[in-house]
């Protein structure tokens, strides 16, 4: 109990620096979204992963999903995009509404879809081909082909990942050469490249090194006035320094949700309390 207490009080320590000196998002309401989820279950091999989750996720604010391992966090963010299609034995049922359309919906188009979702895994998966043909790969499976409209396509989109100044004399290089927090950098300007509405982050930051870590959080505060981002996310701290709104999930089951600022300093819950402690991760 003395461990726990002690976790407590320097996390209530570590908060209070840290609300102090974040970027403070605006409060949300239901108007602010663009997805909706509602009675969304998830099973896998007959086991039920998510149960009858019921959400608002905002537009232009950075989203993070907290949680501990084995909760359901990655599996939701799979379900937003419909990754999940890929894994063996899935069944879904329930809604997410992105933009007025059921992505569950009979009739839904994938690649429609997953063009609207911006993804990072939790590794860079750059592909095996040239930095430049790397960002320019999803515009042309999406019908732009001319190379004045992709030579800007590229410069813009390696500009807004942070990328273009090391990489403006080298684009015709094997993306394999690039370090793997370039390489990151790299997967981001793709999924910018076609214009997505949302960019999702499936614990985008934990194979790279701190300074690499920080360049990409510093780039979801910038993206965020121009797409919604929704990260999973293992460190707490990391959501402390980015999140404007957080879900914590267990066990499948939504537990809190709410802005950053009530979630972290005024927990409702106290399953929430006790992992915020530190009581178990």
């Amino acid at each position: 109990m003395e461990n726990t207490n002690n976790n407590a009080s320097f996390f209530n320590t570590v908060i209070n620096h840290q609300m102090q000196n974040r970027p403070v998002g605006d409060s949300m309401n239901d108007n602010d979204s663009n997805i909706q989820i509602s009675h969304l279950n998830v099973s896998i091999n007959n086991n039920h992963i998510l149960k009858d989750i019921n959400l608002v996720i905002p537009d232009n604010k950075i989203t993070c999903i907290i949680g501990p391992s084995g909760c359901g966090k990655s599996t939701l963010l799979k379900s937003i995009n419909r990754l999940i299609d890929d894994v063996d034995n899935s069944v879904v049922t329930g809604e997410i509404i992105l933009e007025g359309e059921n992505i569950y919906g009979k009739n839904t188009e994938l690649t429609h879809i997953r063009k609207k979702m911006g993804l990072l895994s939790q590794r860079p998966t750059p592909l095996p081909m040239s930095i430049y043909d790397n960002v320019a790969f999803g515009c042309r499976i999406h019908g732009i082909h001319g190379r004045k409209k992709l030579n800007a396509i590229v410069e813009e989109n390696l500009r807004n990942a942070d990328l273009w100044d090391e990489v403006k004399d080298r684009l015709h290089n094997s993306a394999s050469s690039l370090s793997v927090g370039q390489q990151q950098r790299l997967c981001l300007a793709r999924g910018l490249a076609v214009e997505p509405r949302f960019i999702l982050g499936d614990e985008s930051t934990s194979a790279l090194d701190p300074i690499s870590s920080r360049n990409i959080e510093n780039l979801f505060l910038r993206l965020k006035d121009k797409y919604g981002i929704v990260l999973v996310t293992h460190t707490l701290r990391q959501a402390l320094r980015i999140a404007d709104h957080v879900i914590f999930i267990y066990l499948g089951e939504i537990i809190e949700v709410g802005s950053a600022e009530e979630v972290f300093k005024n927990p409702q819950h106290e399953l929430t309390k006790q992992y915020l402690s530190g009581a178990f991760s």
